[in-house]
C-alpha cells in the first residue's frame, strides 16, 4: 500500500500525536517513514530611524533552525526506531510550509503525507487558511489529517 510515509512534525502535543499515527501505519504497511520539520523563514528585520534592527544574523538564525530541526527530528525518530520503523529525516527553513512539504514529500518520493491539524476554525481559517488546508488543497498524494 504504501512504502515511504512523510510526517511534517513540528514538536507539539497535536503533532506528536500524527507521529504516533503514522508509526502505527508504518509499521502496519511495512513502510519506513520521512520526518521533516519546515523551520520558519528567517524573520524581516525591523527598520526605525534609519536603522536596521535584526535580532539575529541569517546565518546564526540558520544555526538555530538547524538546531530546532534536529531536537524535534529526533524525538520523532526515537518514536518511530522504537517501534521498529526506519526513519529518515530532513527540514527545510521555508515562508511557506505546505510548499516545502509537499516539496520534501516529491523529493523523498513519499507515497502518503500523515499530519496533524490544528483545529483552526470559523473566520480565522476562512481568512489565514492553514498549512494543512493547505497541503490538502494542493497534494496529489494521499494525505491523513490525525486530530
Amino acid at each position: 500500500m504504501y512504502t515511504n510515509i512523510l510526517v511534517p512534525t513540528d514538536g507539539t502535543k497535536l503533532s506528536d500525536k500524527a507521529v504516533a499515527h503514522a508509526v502505527g501505519l508504518a509499521q502496519t504497511v511495512g513502510a519506513k517513514l520521512t520526518l521533516f520539520y519546515a523551520a520558519p523563514d528567517y524573520p524581516m528585520p525591523a527598520y526605525a530611524d534609519g536603522v536596521v534592527y535584526e535580532p539575529v544574523s541569517r546565518k546564526e538564525y540558520a544555526k538555530l533552525a538547524s538546531a530546532d530541526a534536529e531536537k524535534i527530528l529526533d524525538a520523532a525518530g526515537r518514536k518511530g526506531i522504537a517501534a521498529g520503523i526506519e526513519c529518515v529525516t530532513a527540514y527545510s527553513i521555508a515562508a511557506a510550509p505546505w510548499e516545502a512539504i509537499l516539496a520534501a514529500a516529491k523529493k523523498h518520493k513519499c507515497d502518503a503525507i500523515v499530519m496533524a491539524s490544528h483545529g483552526r476554525r470559523g473566520v480565522s481559517a476562512l481568512l489565514l487558511g492553514s498549512e494543512t488546508q493547505k497541503v490538502l488543497t494542493h497534494s496529489k498524494l494521499p494525505v491523513i489529517v490525525v486530530r
